[in-house]
C-alpha cells in the first residue's frame, strides 16, 4: 500500500525505524491511540495517520478510551454537536464565551485542555450552573451549585472500549439530599418545558438509550475520513525568545474528581504529578542543578515545579502534568512555554 503523500519523504530516526520493523515483523500487530494523542490539538491528523499506518502494516487499529464511558457517551450523542455536526464544538464554546454554561461533573480548571481560557469563559458568562458531588473552585465563578450523586451512589449503564454494554447499581445510598444527575436534569428540563425529560426511573432512561442507539456493534467504527494524512510541525509565528514545546499529560490518578480526592490513591507514586520532566540536553541548556526549581510561563500563567530527567523525551520538550492543582494556572496542554531556572537557596553557616 502506498505511503500518503503528506508524510512521504520525511526524515526518519533510528528509533522510529526500529519501531516500524518491530511492527511489521510482529505476529499480532495492533496500533492504539491513547490519552496523550486524544488530547493533542492535531488529534484528527494523528487519527488518520495511525489509521493509514495500520493499513500499511496490516495491523488492527483502535483507541484506549480516556474514560470508562467514552464510547457510551458517543453512542448517546453526548457530543458538542450531537449526532450530526452543527453548532460549536467544546473548544469553540470556551474560546467564544457563551452567555450561560451548565457544567456536569467537571472542574473547569482541571478537566479542560486550556484551563486559563476555560476560567476566563466562566467569569465572562452571565450564568454558570455547576452540578457536582463536591465543593470545588466553581464557587469563584458559578451562580448556582447543584449537588448531585457520584456514579457510585446511583445506577446506570456504560459501554466499555470493546463495545460491551454493562449496567451497574449504586454501591451506597446518595448522601443527604443529593440526587442522581439524571433526576436533576429531568427537573430542569421539565421546568424549561423541554421535550424528552419525562422519566420516572432509571429503567426508562436505559430503555430510551437502547431505543435510540439500536444495535451497538453496528454503530462502532474507528474509521475517519475527510482529514488529510499530513504532519504539521511549523513553529507558530510571533513567538519571541527561547520557548520550548510542552507535552501535556493527565496522570492516571488525576483523571477525574473521584480519583483526585481518593486519599489512598494520592499516596501512591503514580499520583505524584507535580514534577516537570526534561531530557538531559535541555537540563544542561537551562543550567539546572539538583535541588533547583523550574519556573514555567505560558499564556500569562505561571507554575513553579521541581524537575526530573527523562531522556526518552525529544530535545527542547518538557513534559508537564495536567489535571492537577500545581499546573492549573498554565494554558493549553500542548504549545510553547518559557522555562527559567530558580536556583536553590544555599544556607550560609558561620
Amino acid at each position: 500500500m502506498a505511503v500518503p503523500a503528506g508524510v512521504a519523504g520525511l526524515a526518519v530516526s533510528d528509533s522510529a525505524r526500529a519501531i516500524a520493523q518491530s511492527l511489521v515483523s510482529g505476529a499480532n500487530r495492533a496500533i492504539f491511540l491513547g490519552n496523550l494523542a486524544q488530547h493533542h490539538p492535531q488529534v484528527s491528523q494523528l487519527h488518520r495517520l495511525a489509521q493509514e499506518l495500520s493499513k500499511i502494516a496490516g495491523a488492527s487499529f483502535g483507541f484506549l478510551g480516556e474514560a470508562a464511558n467514552s464510547v457510551g457517551g458517543y453512542l448517546a450523542g453526548a457530543l458538542p454537536f450531537g449526532r450530526e455536526p452543527s453548532g460549536l464544538n467544546a473548544a469553540q464554546m470556551l474560546i467564544e464565551p457563551r452567555r450561560a454554561y451548565l457544567l456536569l461533573n467537571a472542574e473547569i480548571e482541571l478537566d479542560t485542555f486550556d484551563p486559563r481560557t476555560a476560567r476566563a469563559a466562566m467569569h465572562a458568562a452571565e450564568l454558570v450552573v455547576v452540578m457536582s458531588p463536591y465543593k470545588q473552585r466553581a464557587a469563584d465563578y458559578a451562580q448556582v451549585l447543584l449537588p448531585v450523586s457520584p456514579f457510585t451512589e446511583t445506577a446506570g449503564t456504560y459501554v466499555n472500549t470493546e463495545g460491551m454494554v454493562q449496567s451497574f447499581q449504586g454501591a451506597v445510598r446518595p448522601l443527604g439530599e443529593t440526587r442522581p444527575a439524571w433526576k436533576v436534569l429531568r427537573v430542569l428540563g421539565t421546568l424549561l418545558g423541554l421535550p424528552g425529560f419525562d422519566f420516572d426511573n432509571i429503567e426508562q432512561v436505559r430503555g430510551e438509550w437502547k431505543n435510540s442507539v439500536g444495535e451497538v456493534a453496528s454503530r462502532l467504527s474507528n474509521e475517519i475520513g475527510g482529514v488529510p494524512a499530513v504532519i504539521a510541525l511549523a513553529r507558530p509565528e510571533g513567538v519571541e525568545g527561547a520557548a520550548f514545546e510542552r507535552i501535556g499529560e493527565v496522570p492516571i490518578y488525576h483523571a477525574d474528581a473521584i480519583v483526585r480526592r481518593a486519599e489512598s490513591l494520592q499516596r501512591t507514586r503514580d499520583a505524584q504529578a507535580g514534577t516537570a520532566w526534561l531530557p538531559g540536553s535541555l537540563i544542561e541548556k537551562l543550567g539546572l542543578r539538583q535541588g533547583d526549581r523550574l519556573r514555567i510561563m505560558q499564556e500569562g500563567g505561571e507554575a513553579m515545579l521541581p524537575f526530573d530527567r527523562d531522556d526518552r523525551l525529544p530535545a527542547d520538550c518538557v513534559r508537564l502534568p495536567s489535571g492537577c492543582r500545581e499546573t492549573a494556572g498554565l494554558g493549553a496542554m500542548f504549545g510553547l512555554v518559557k522555562l527559567e531556572r530558580v536556583a536553590t537557596q544555599q544556607k550560609v553557616t558561620a
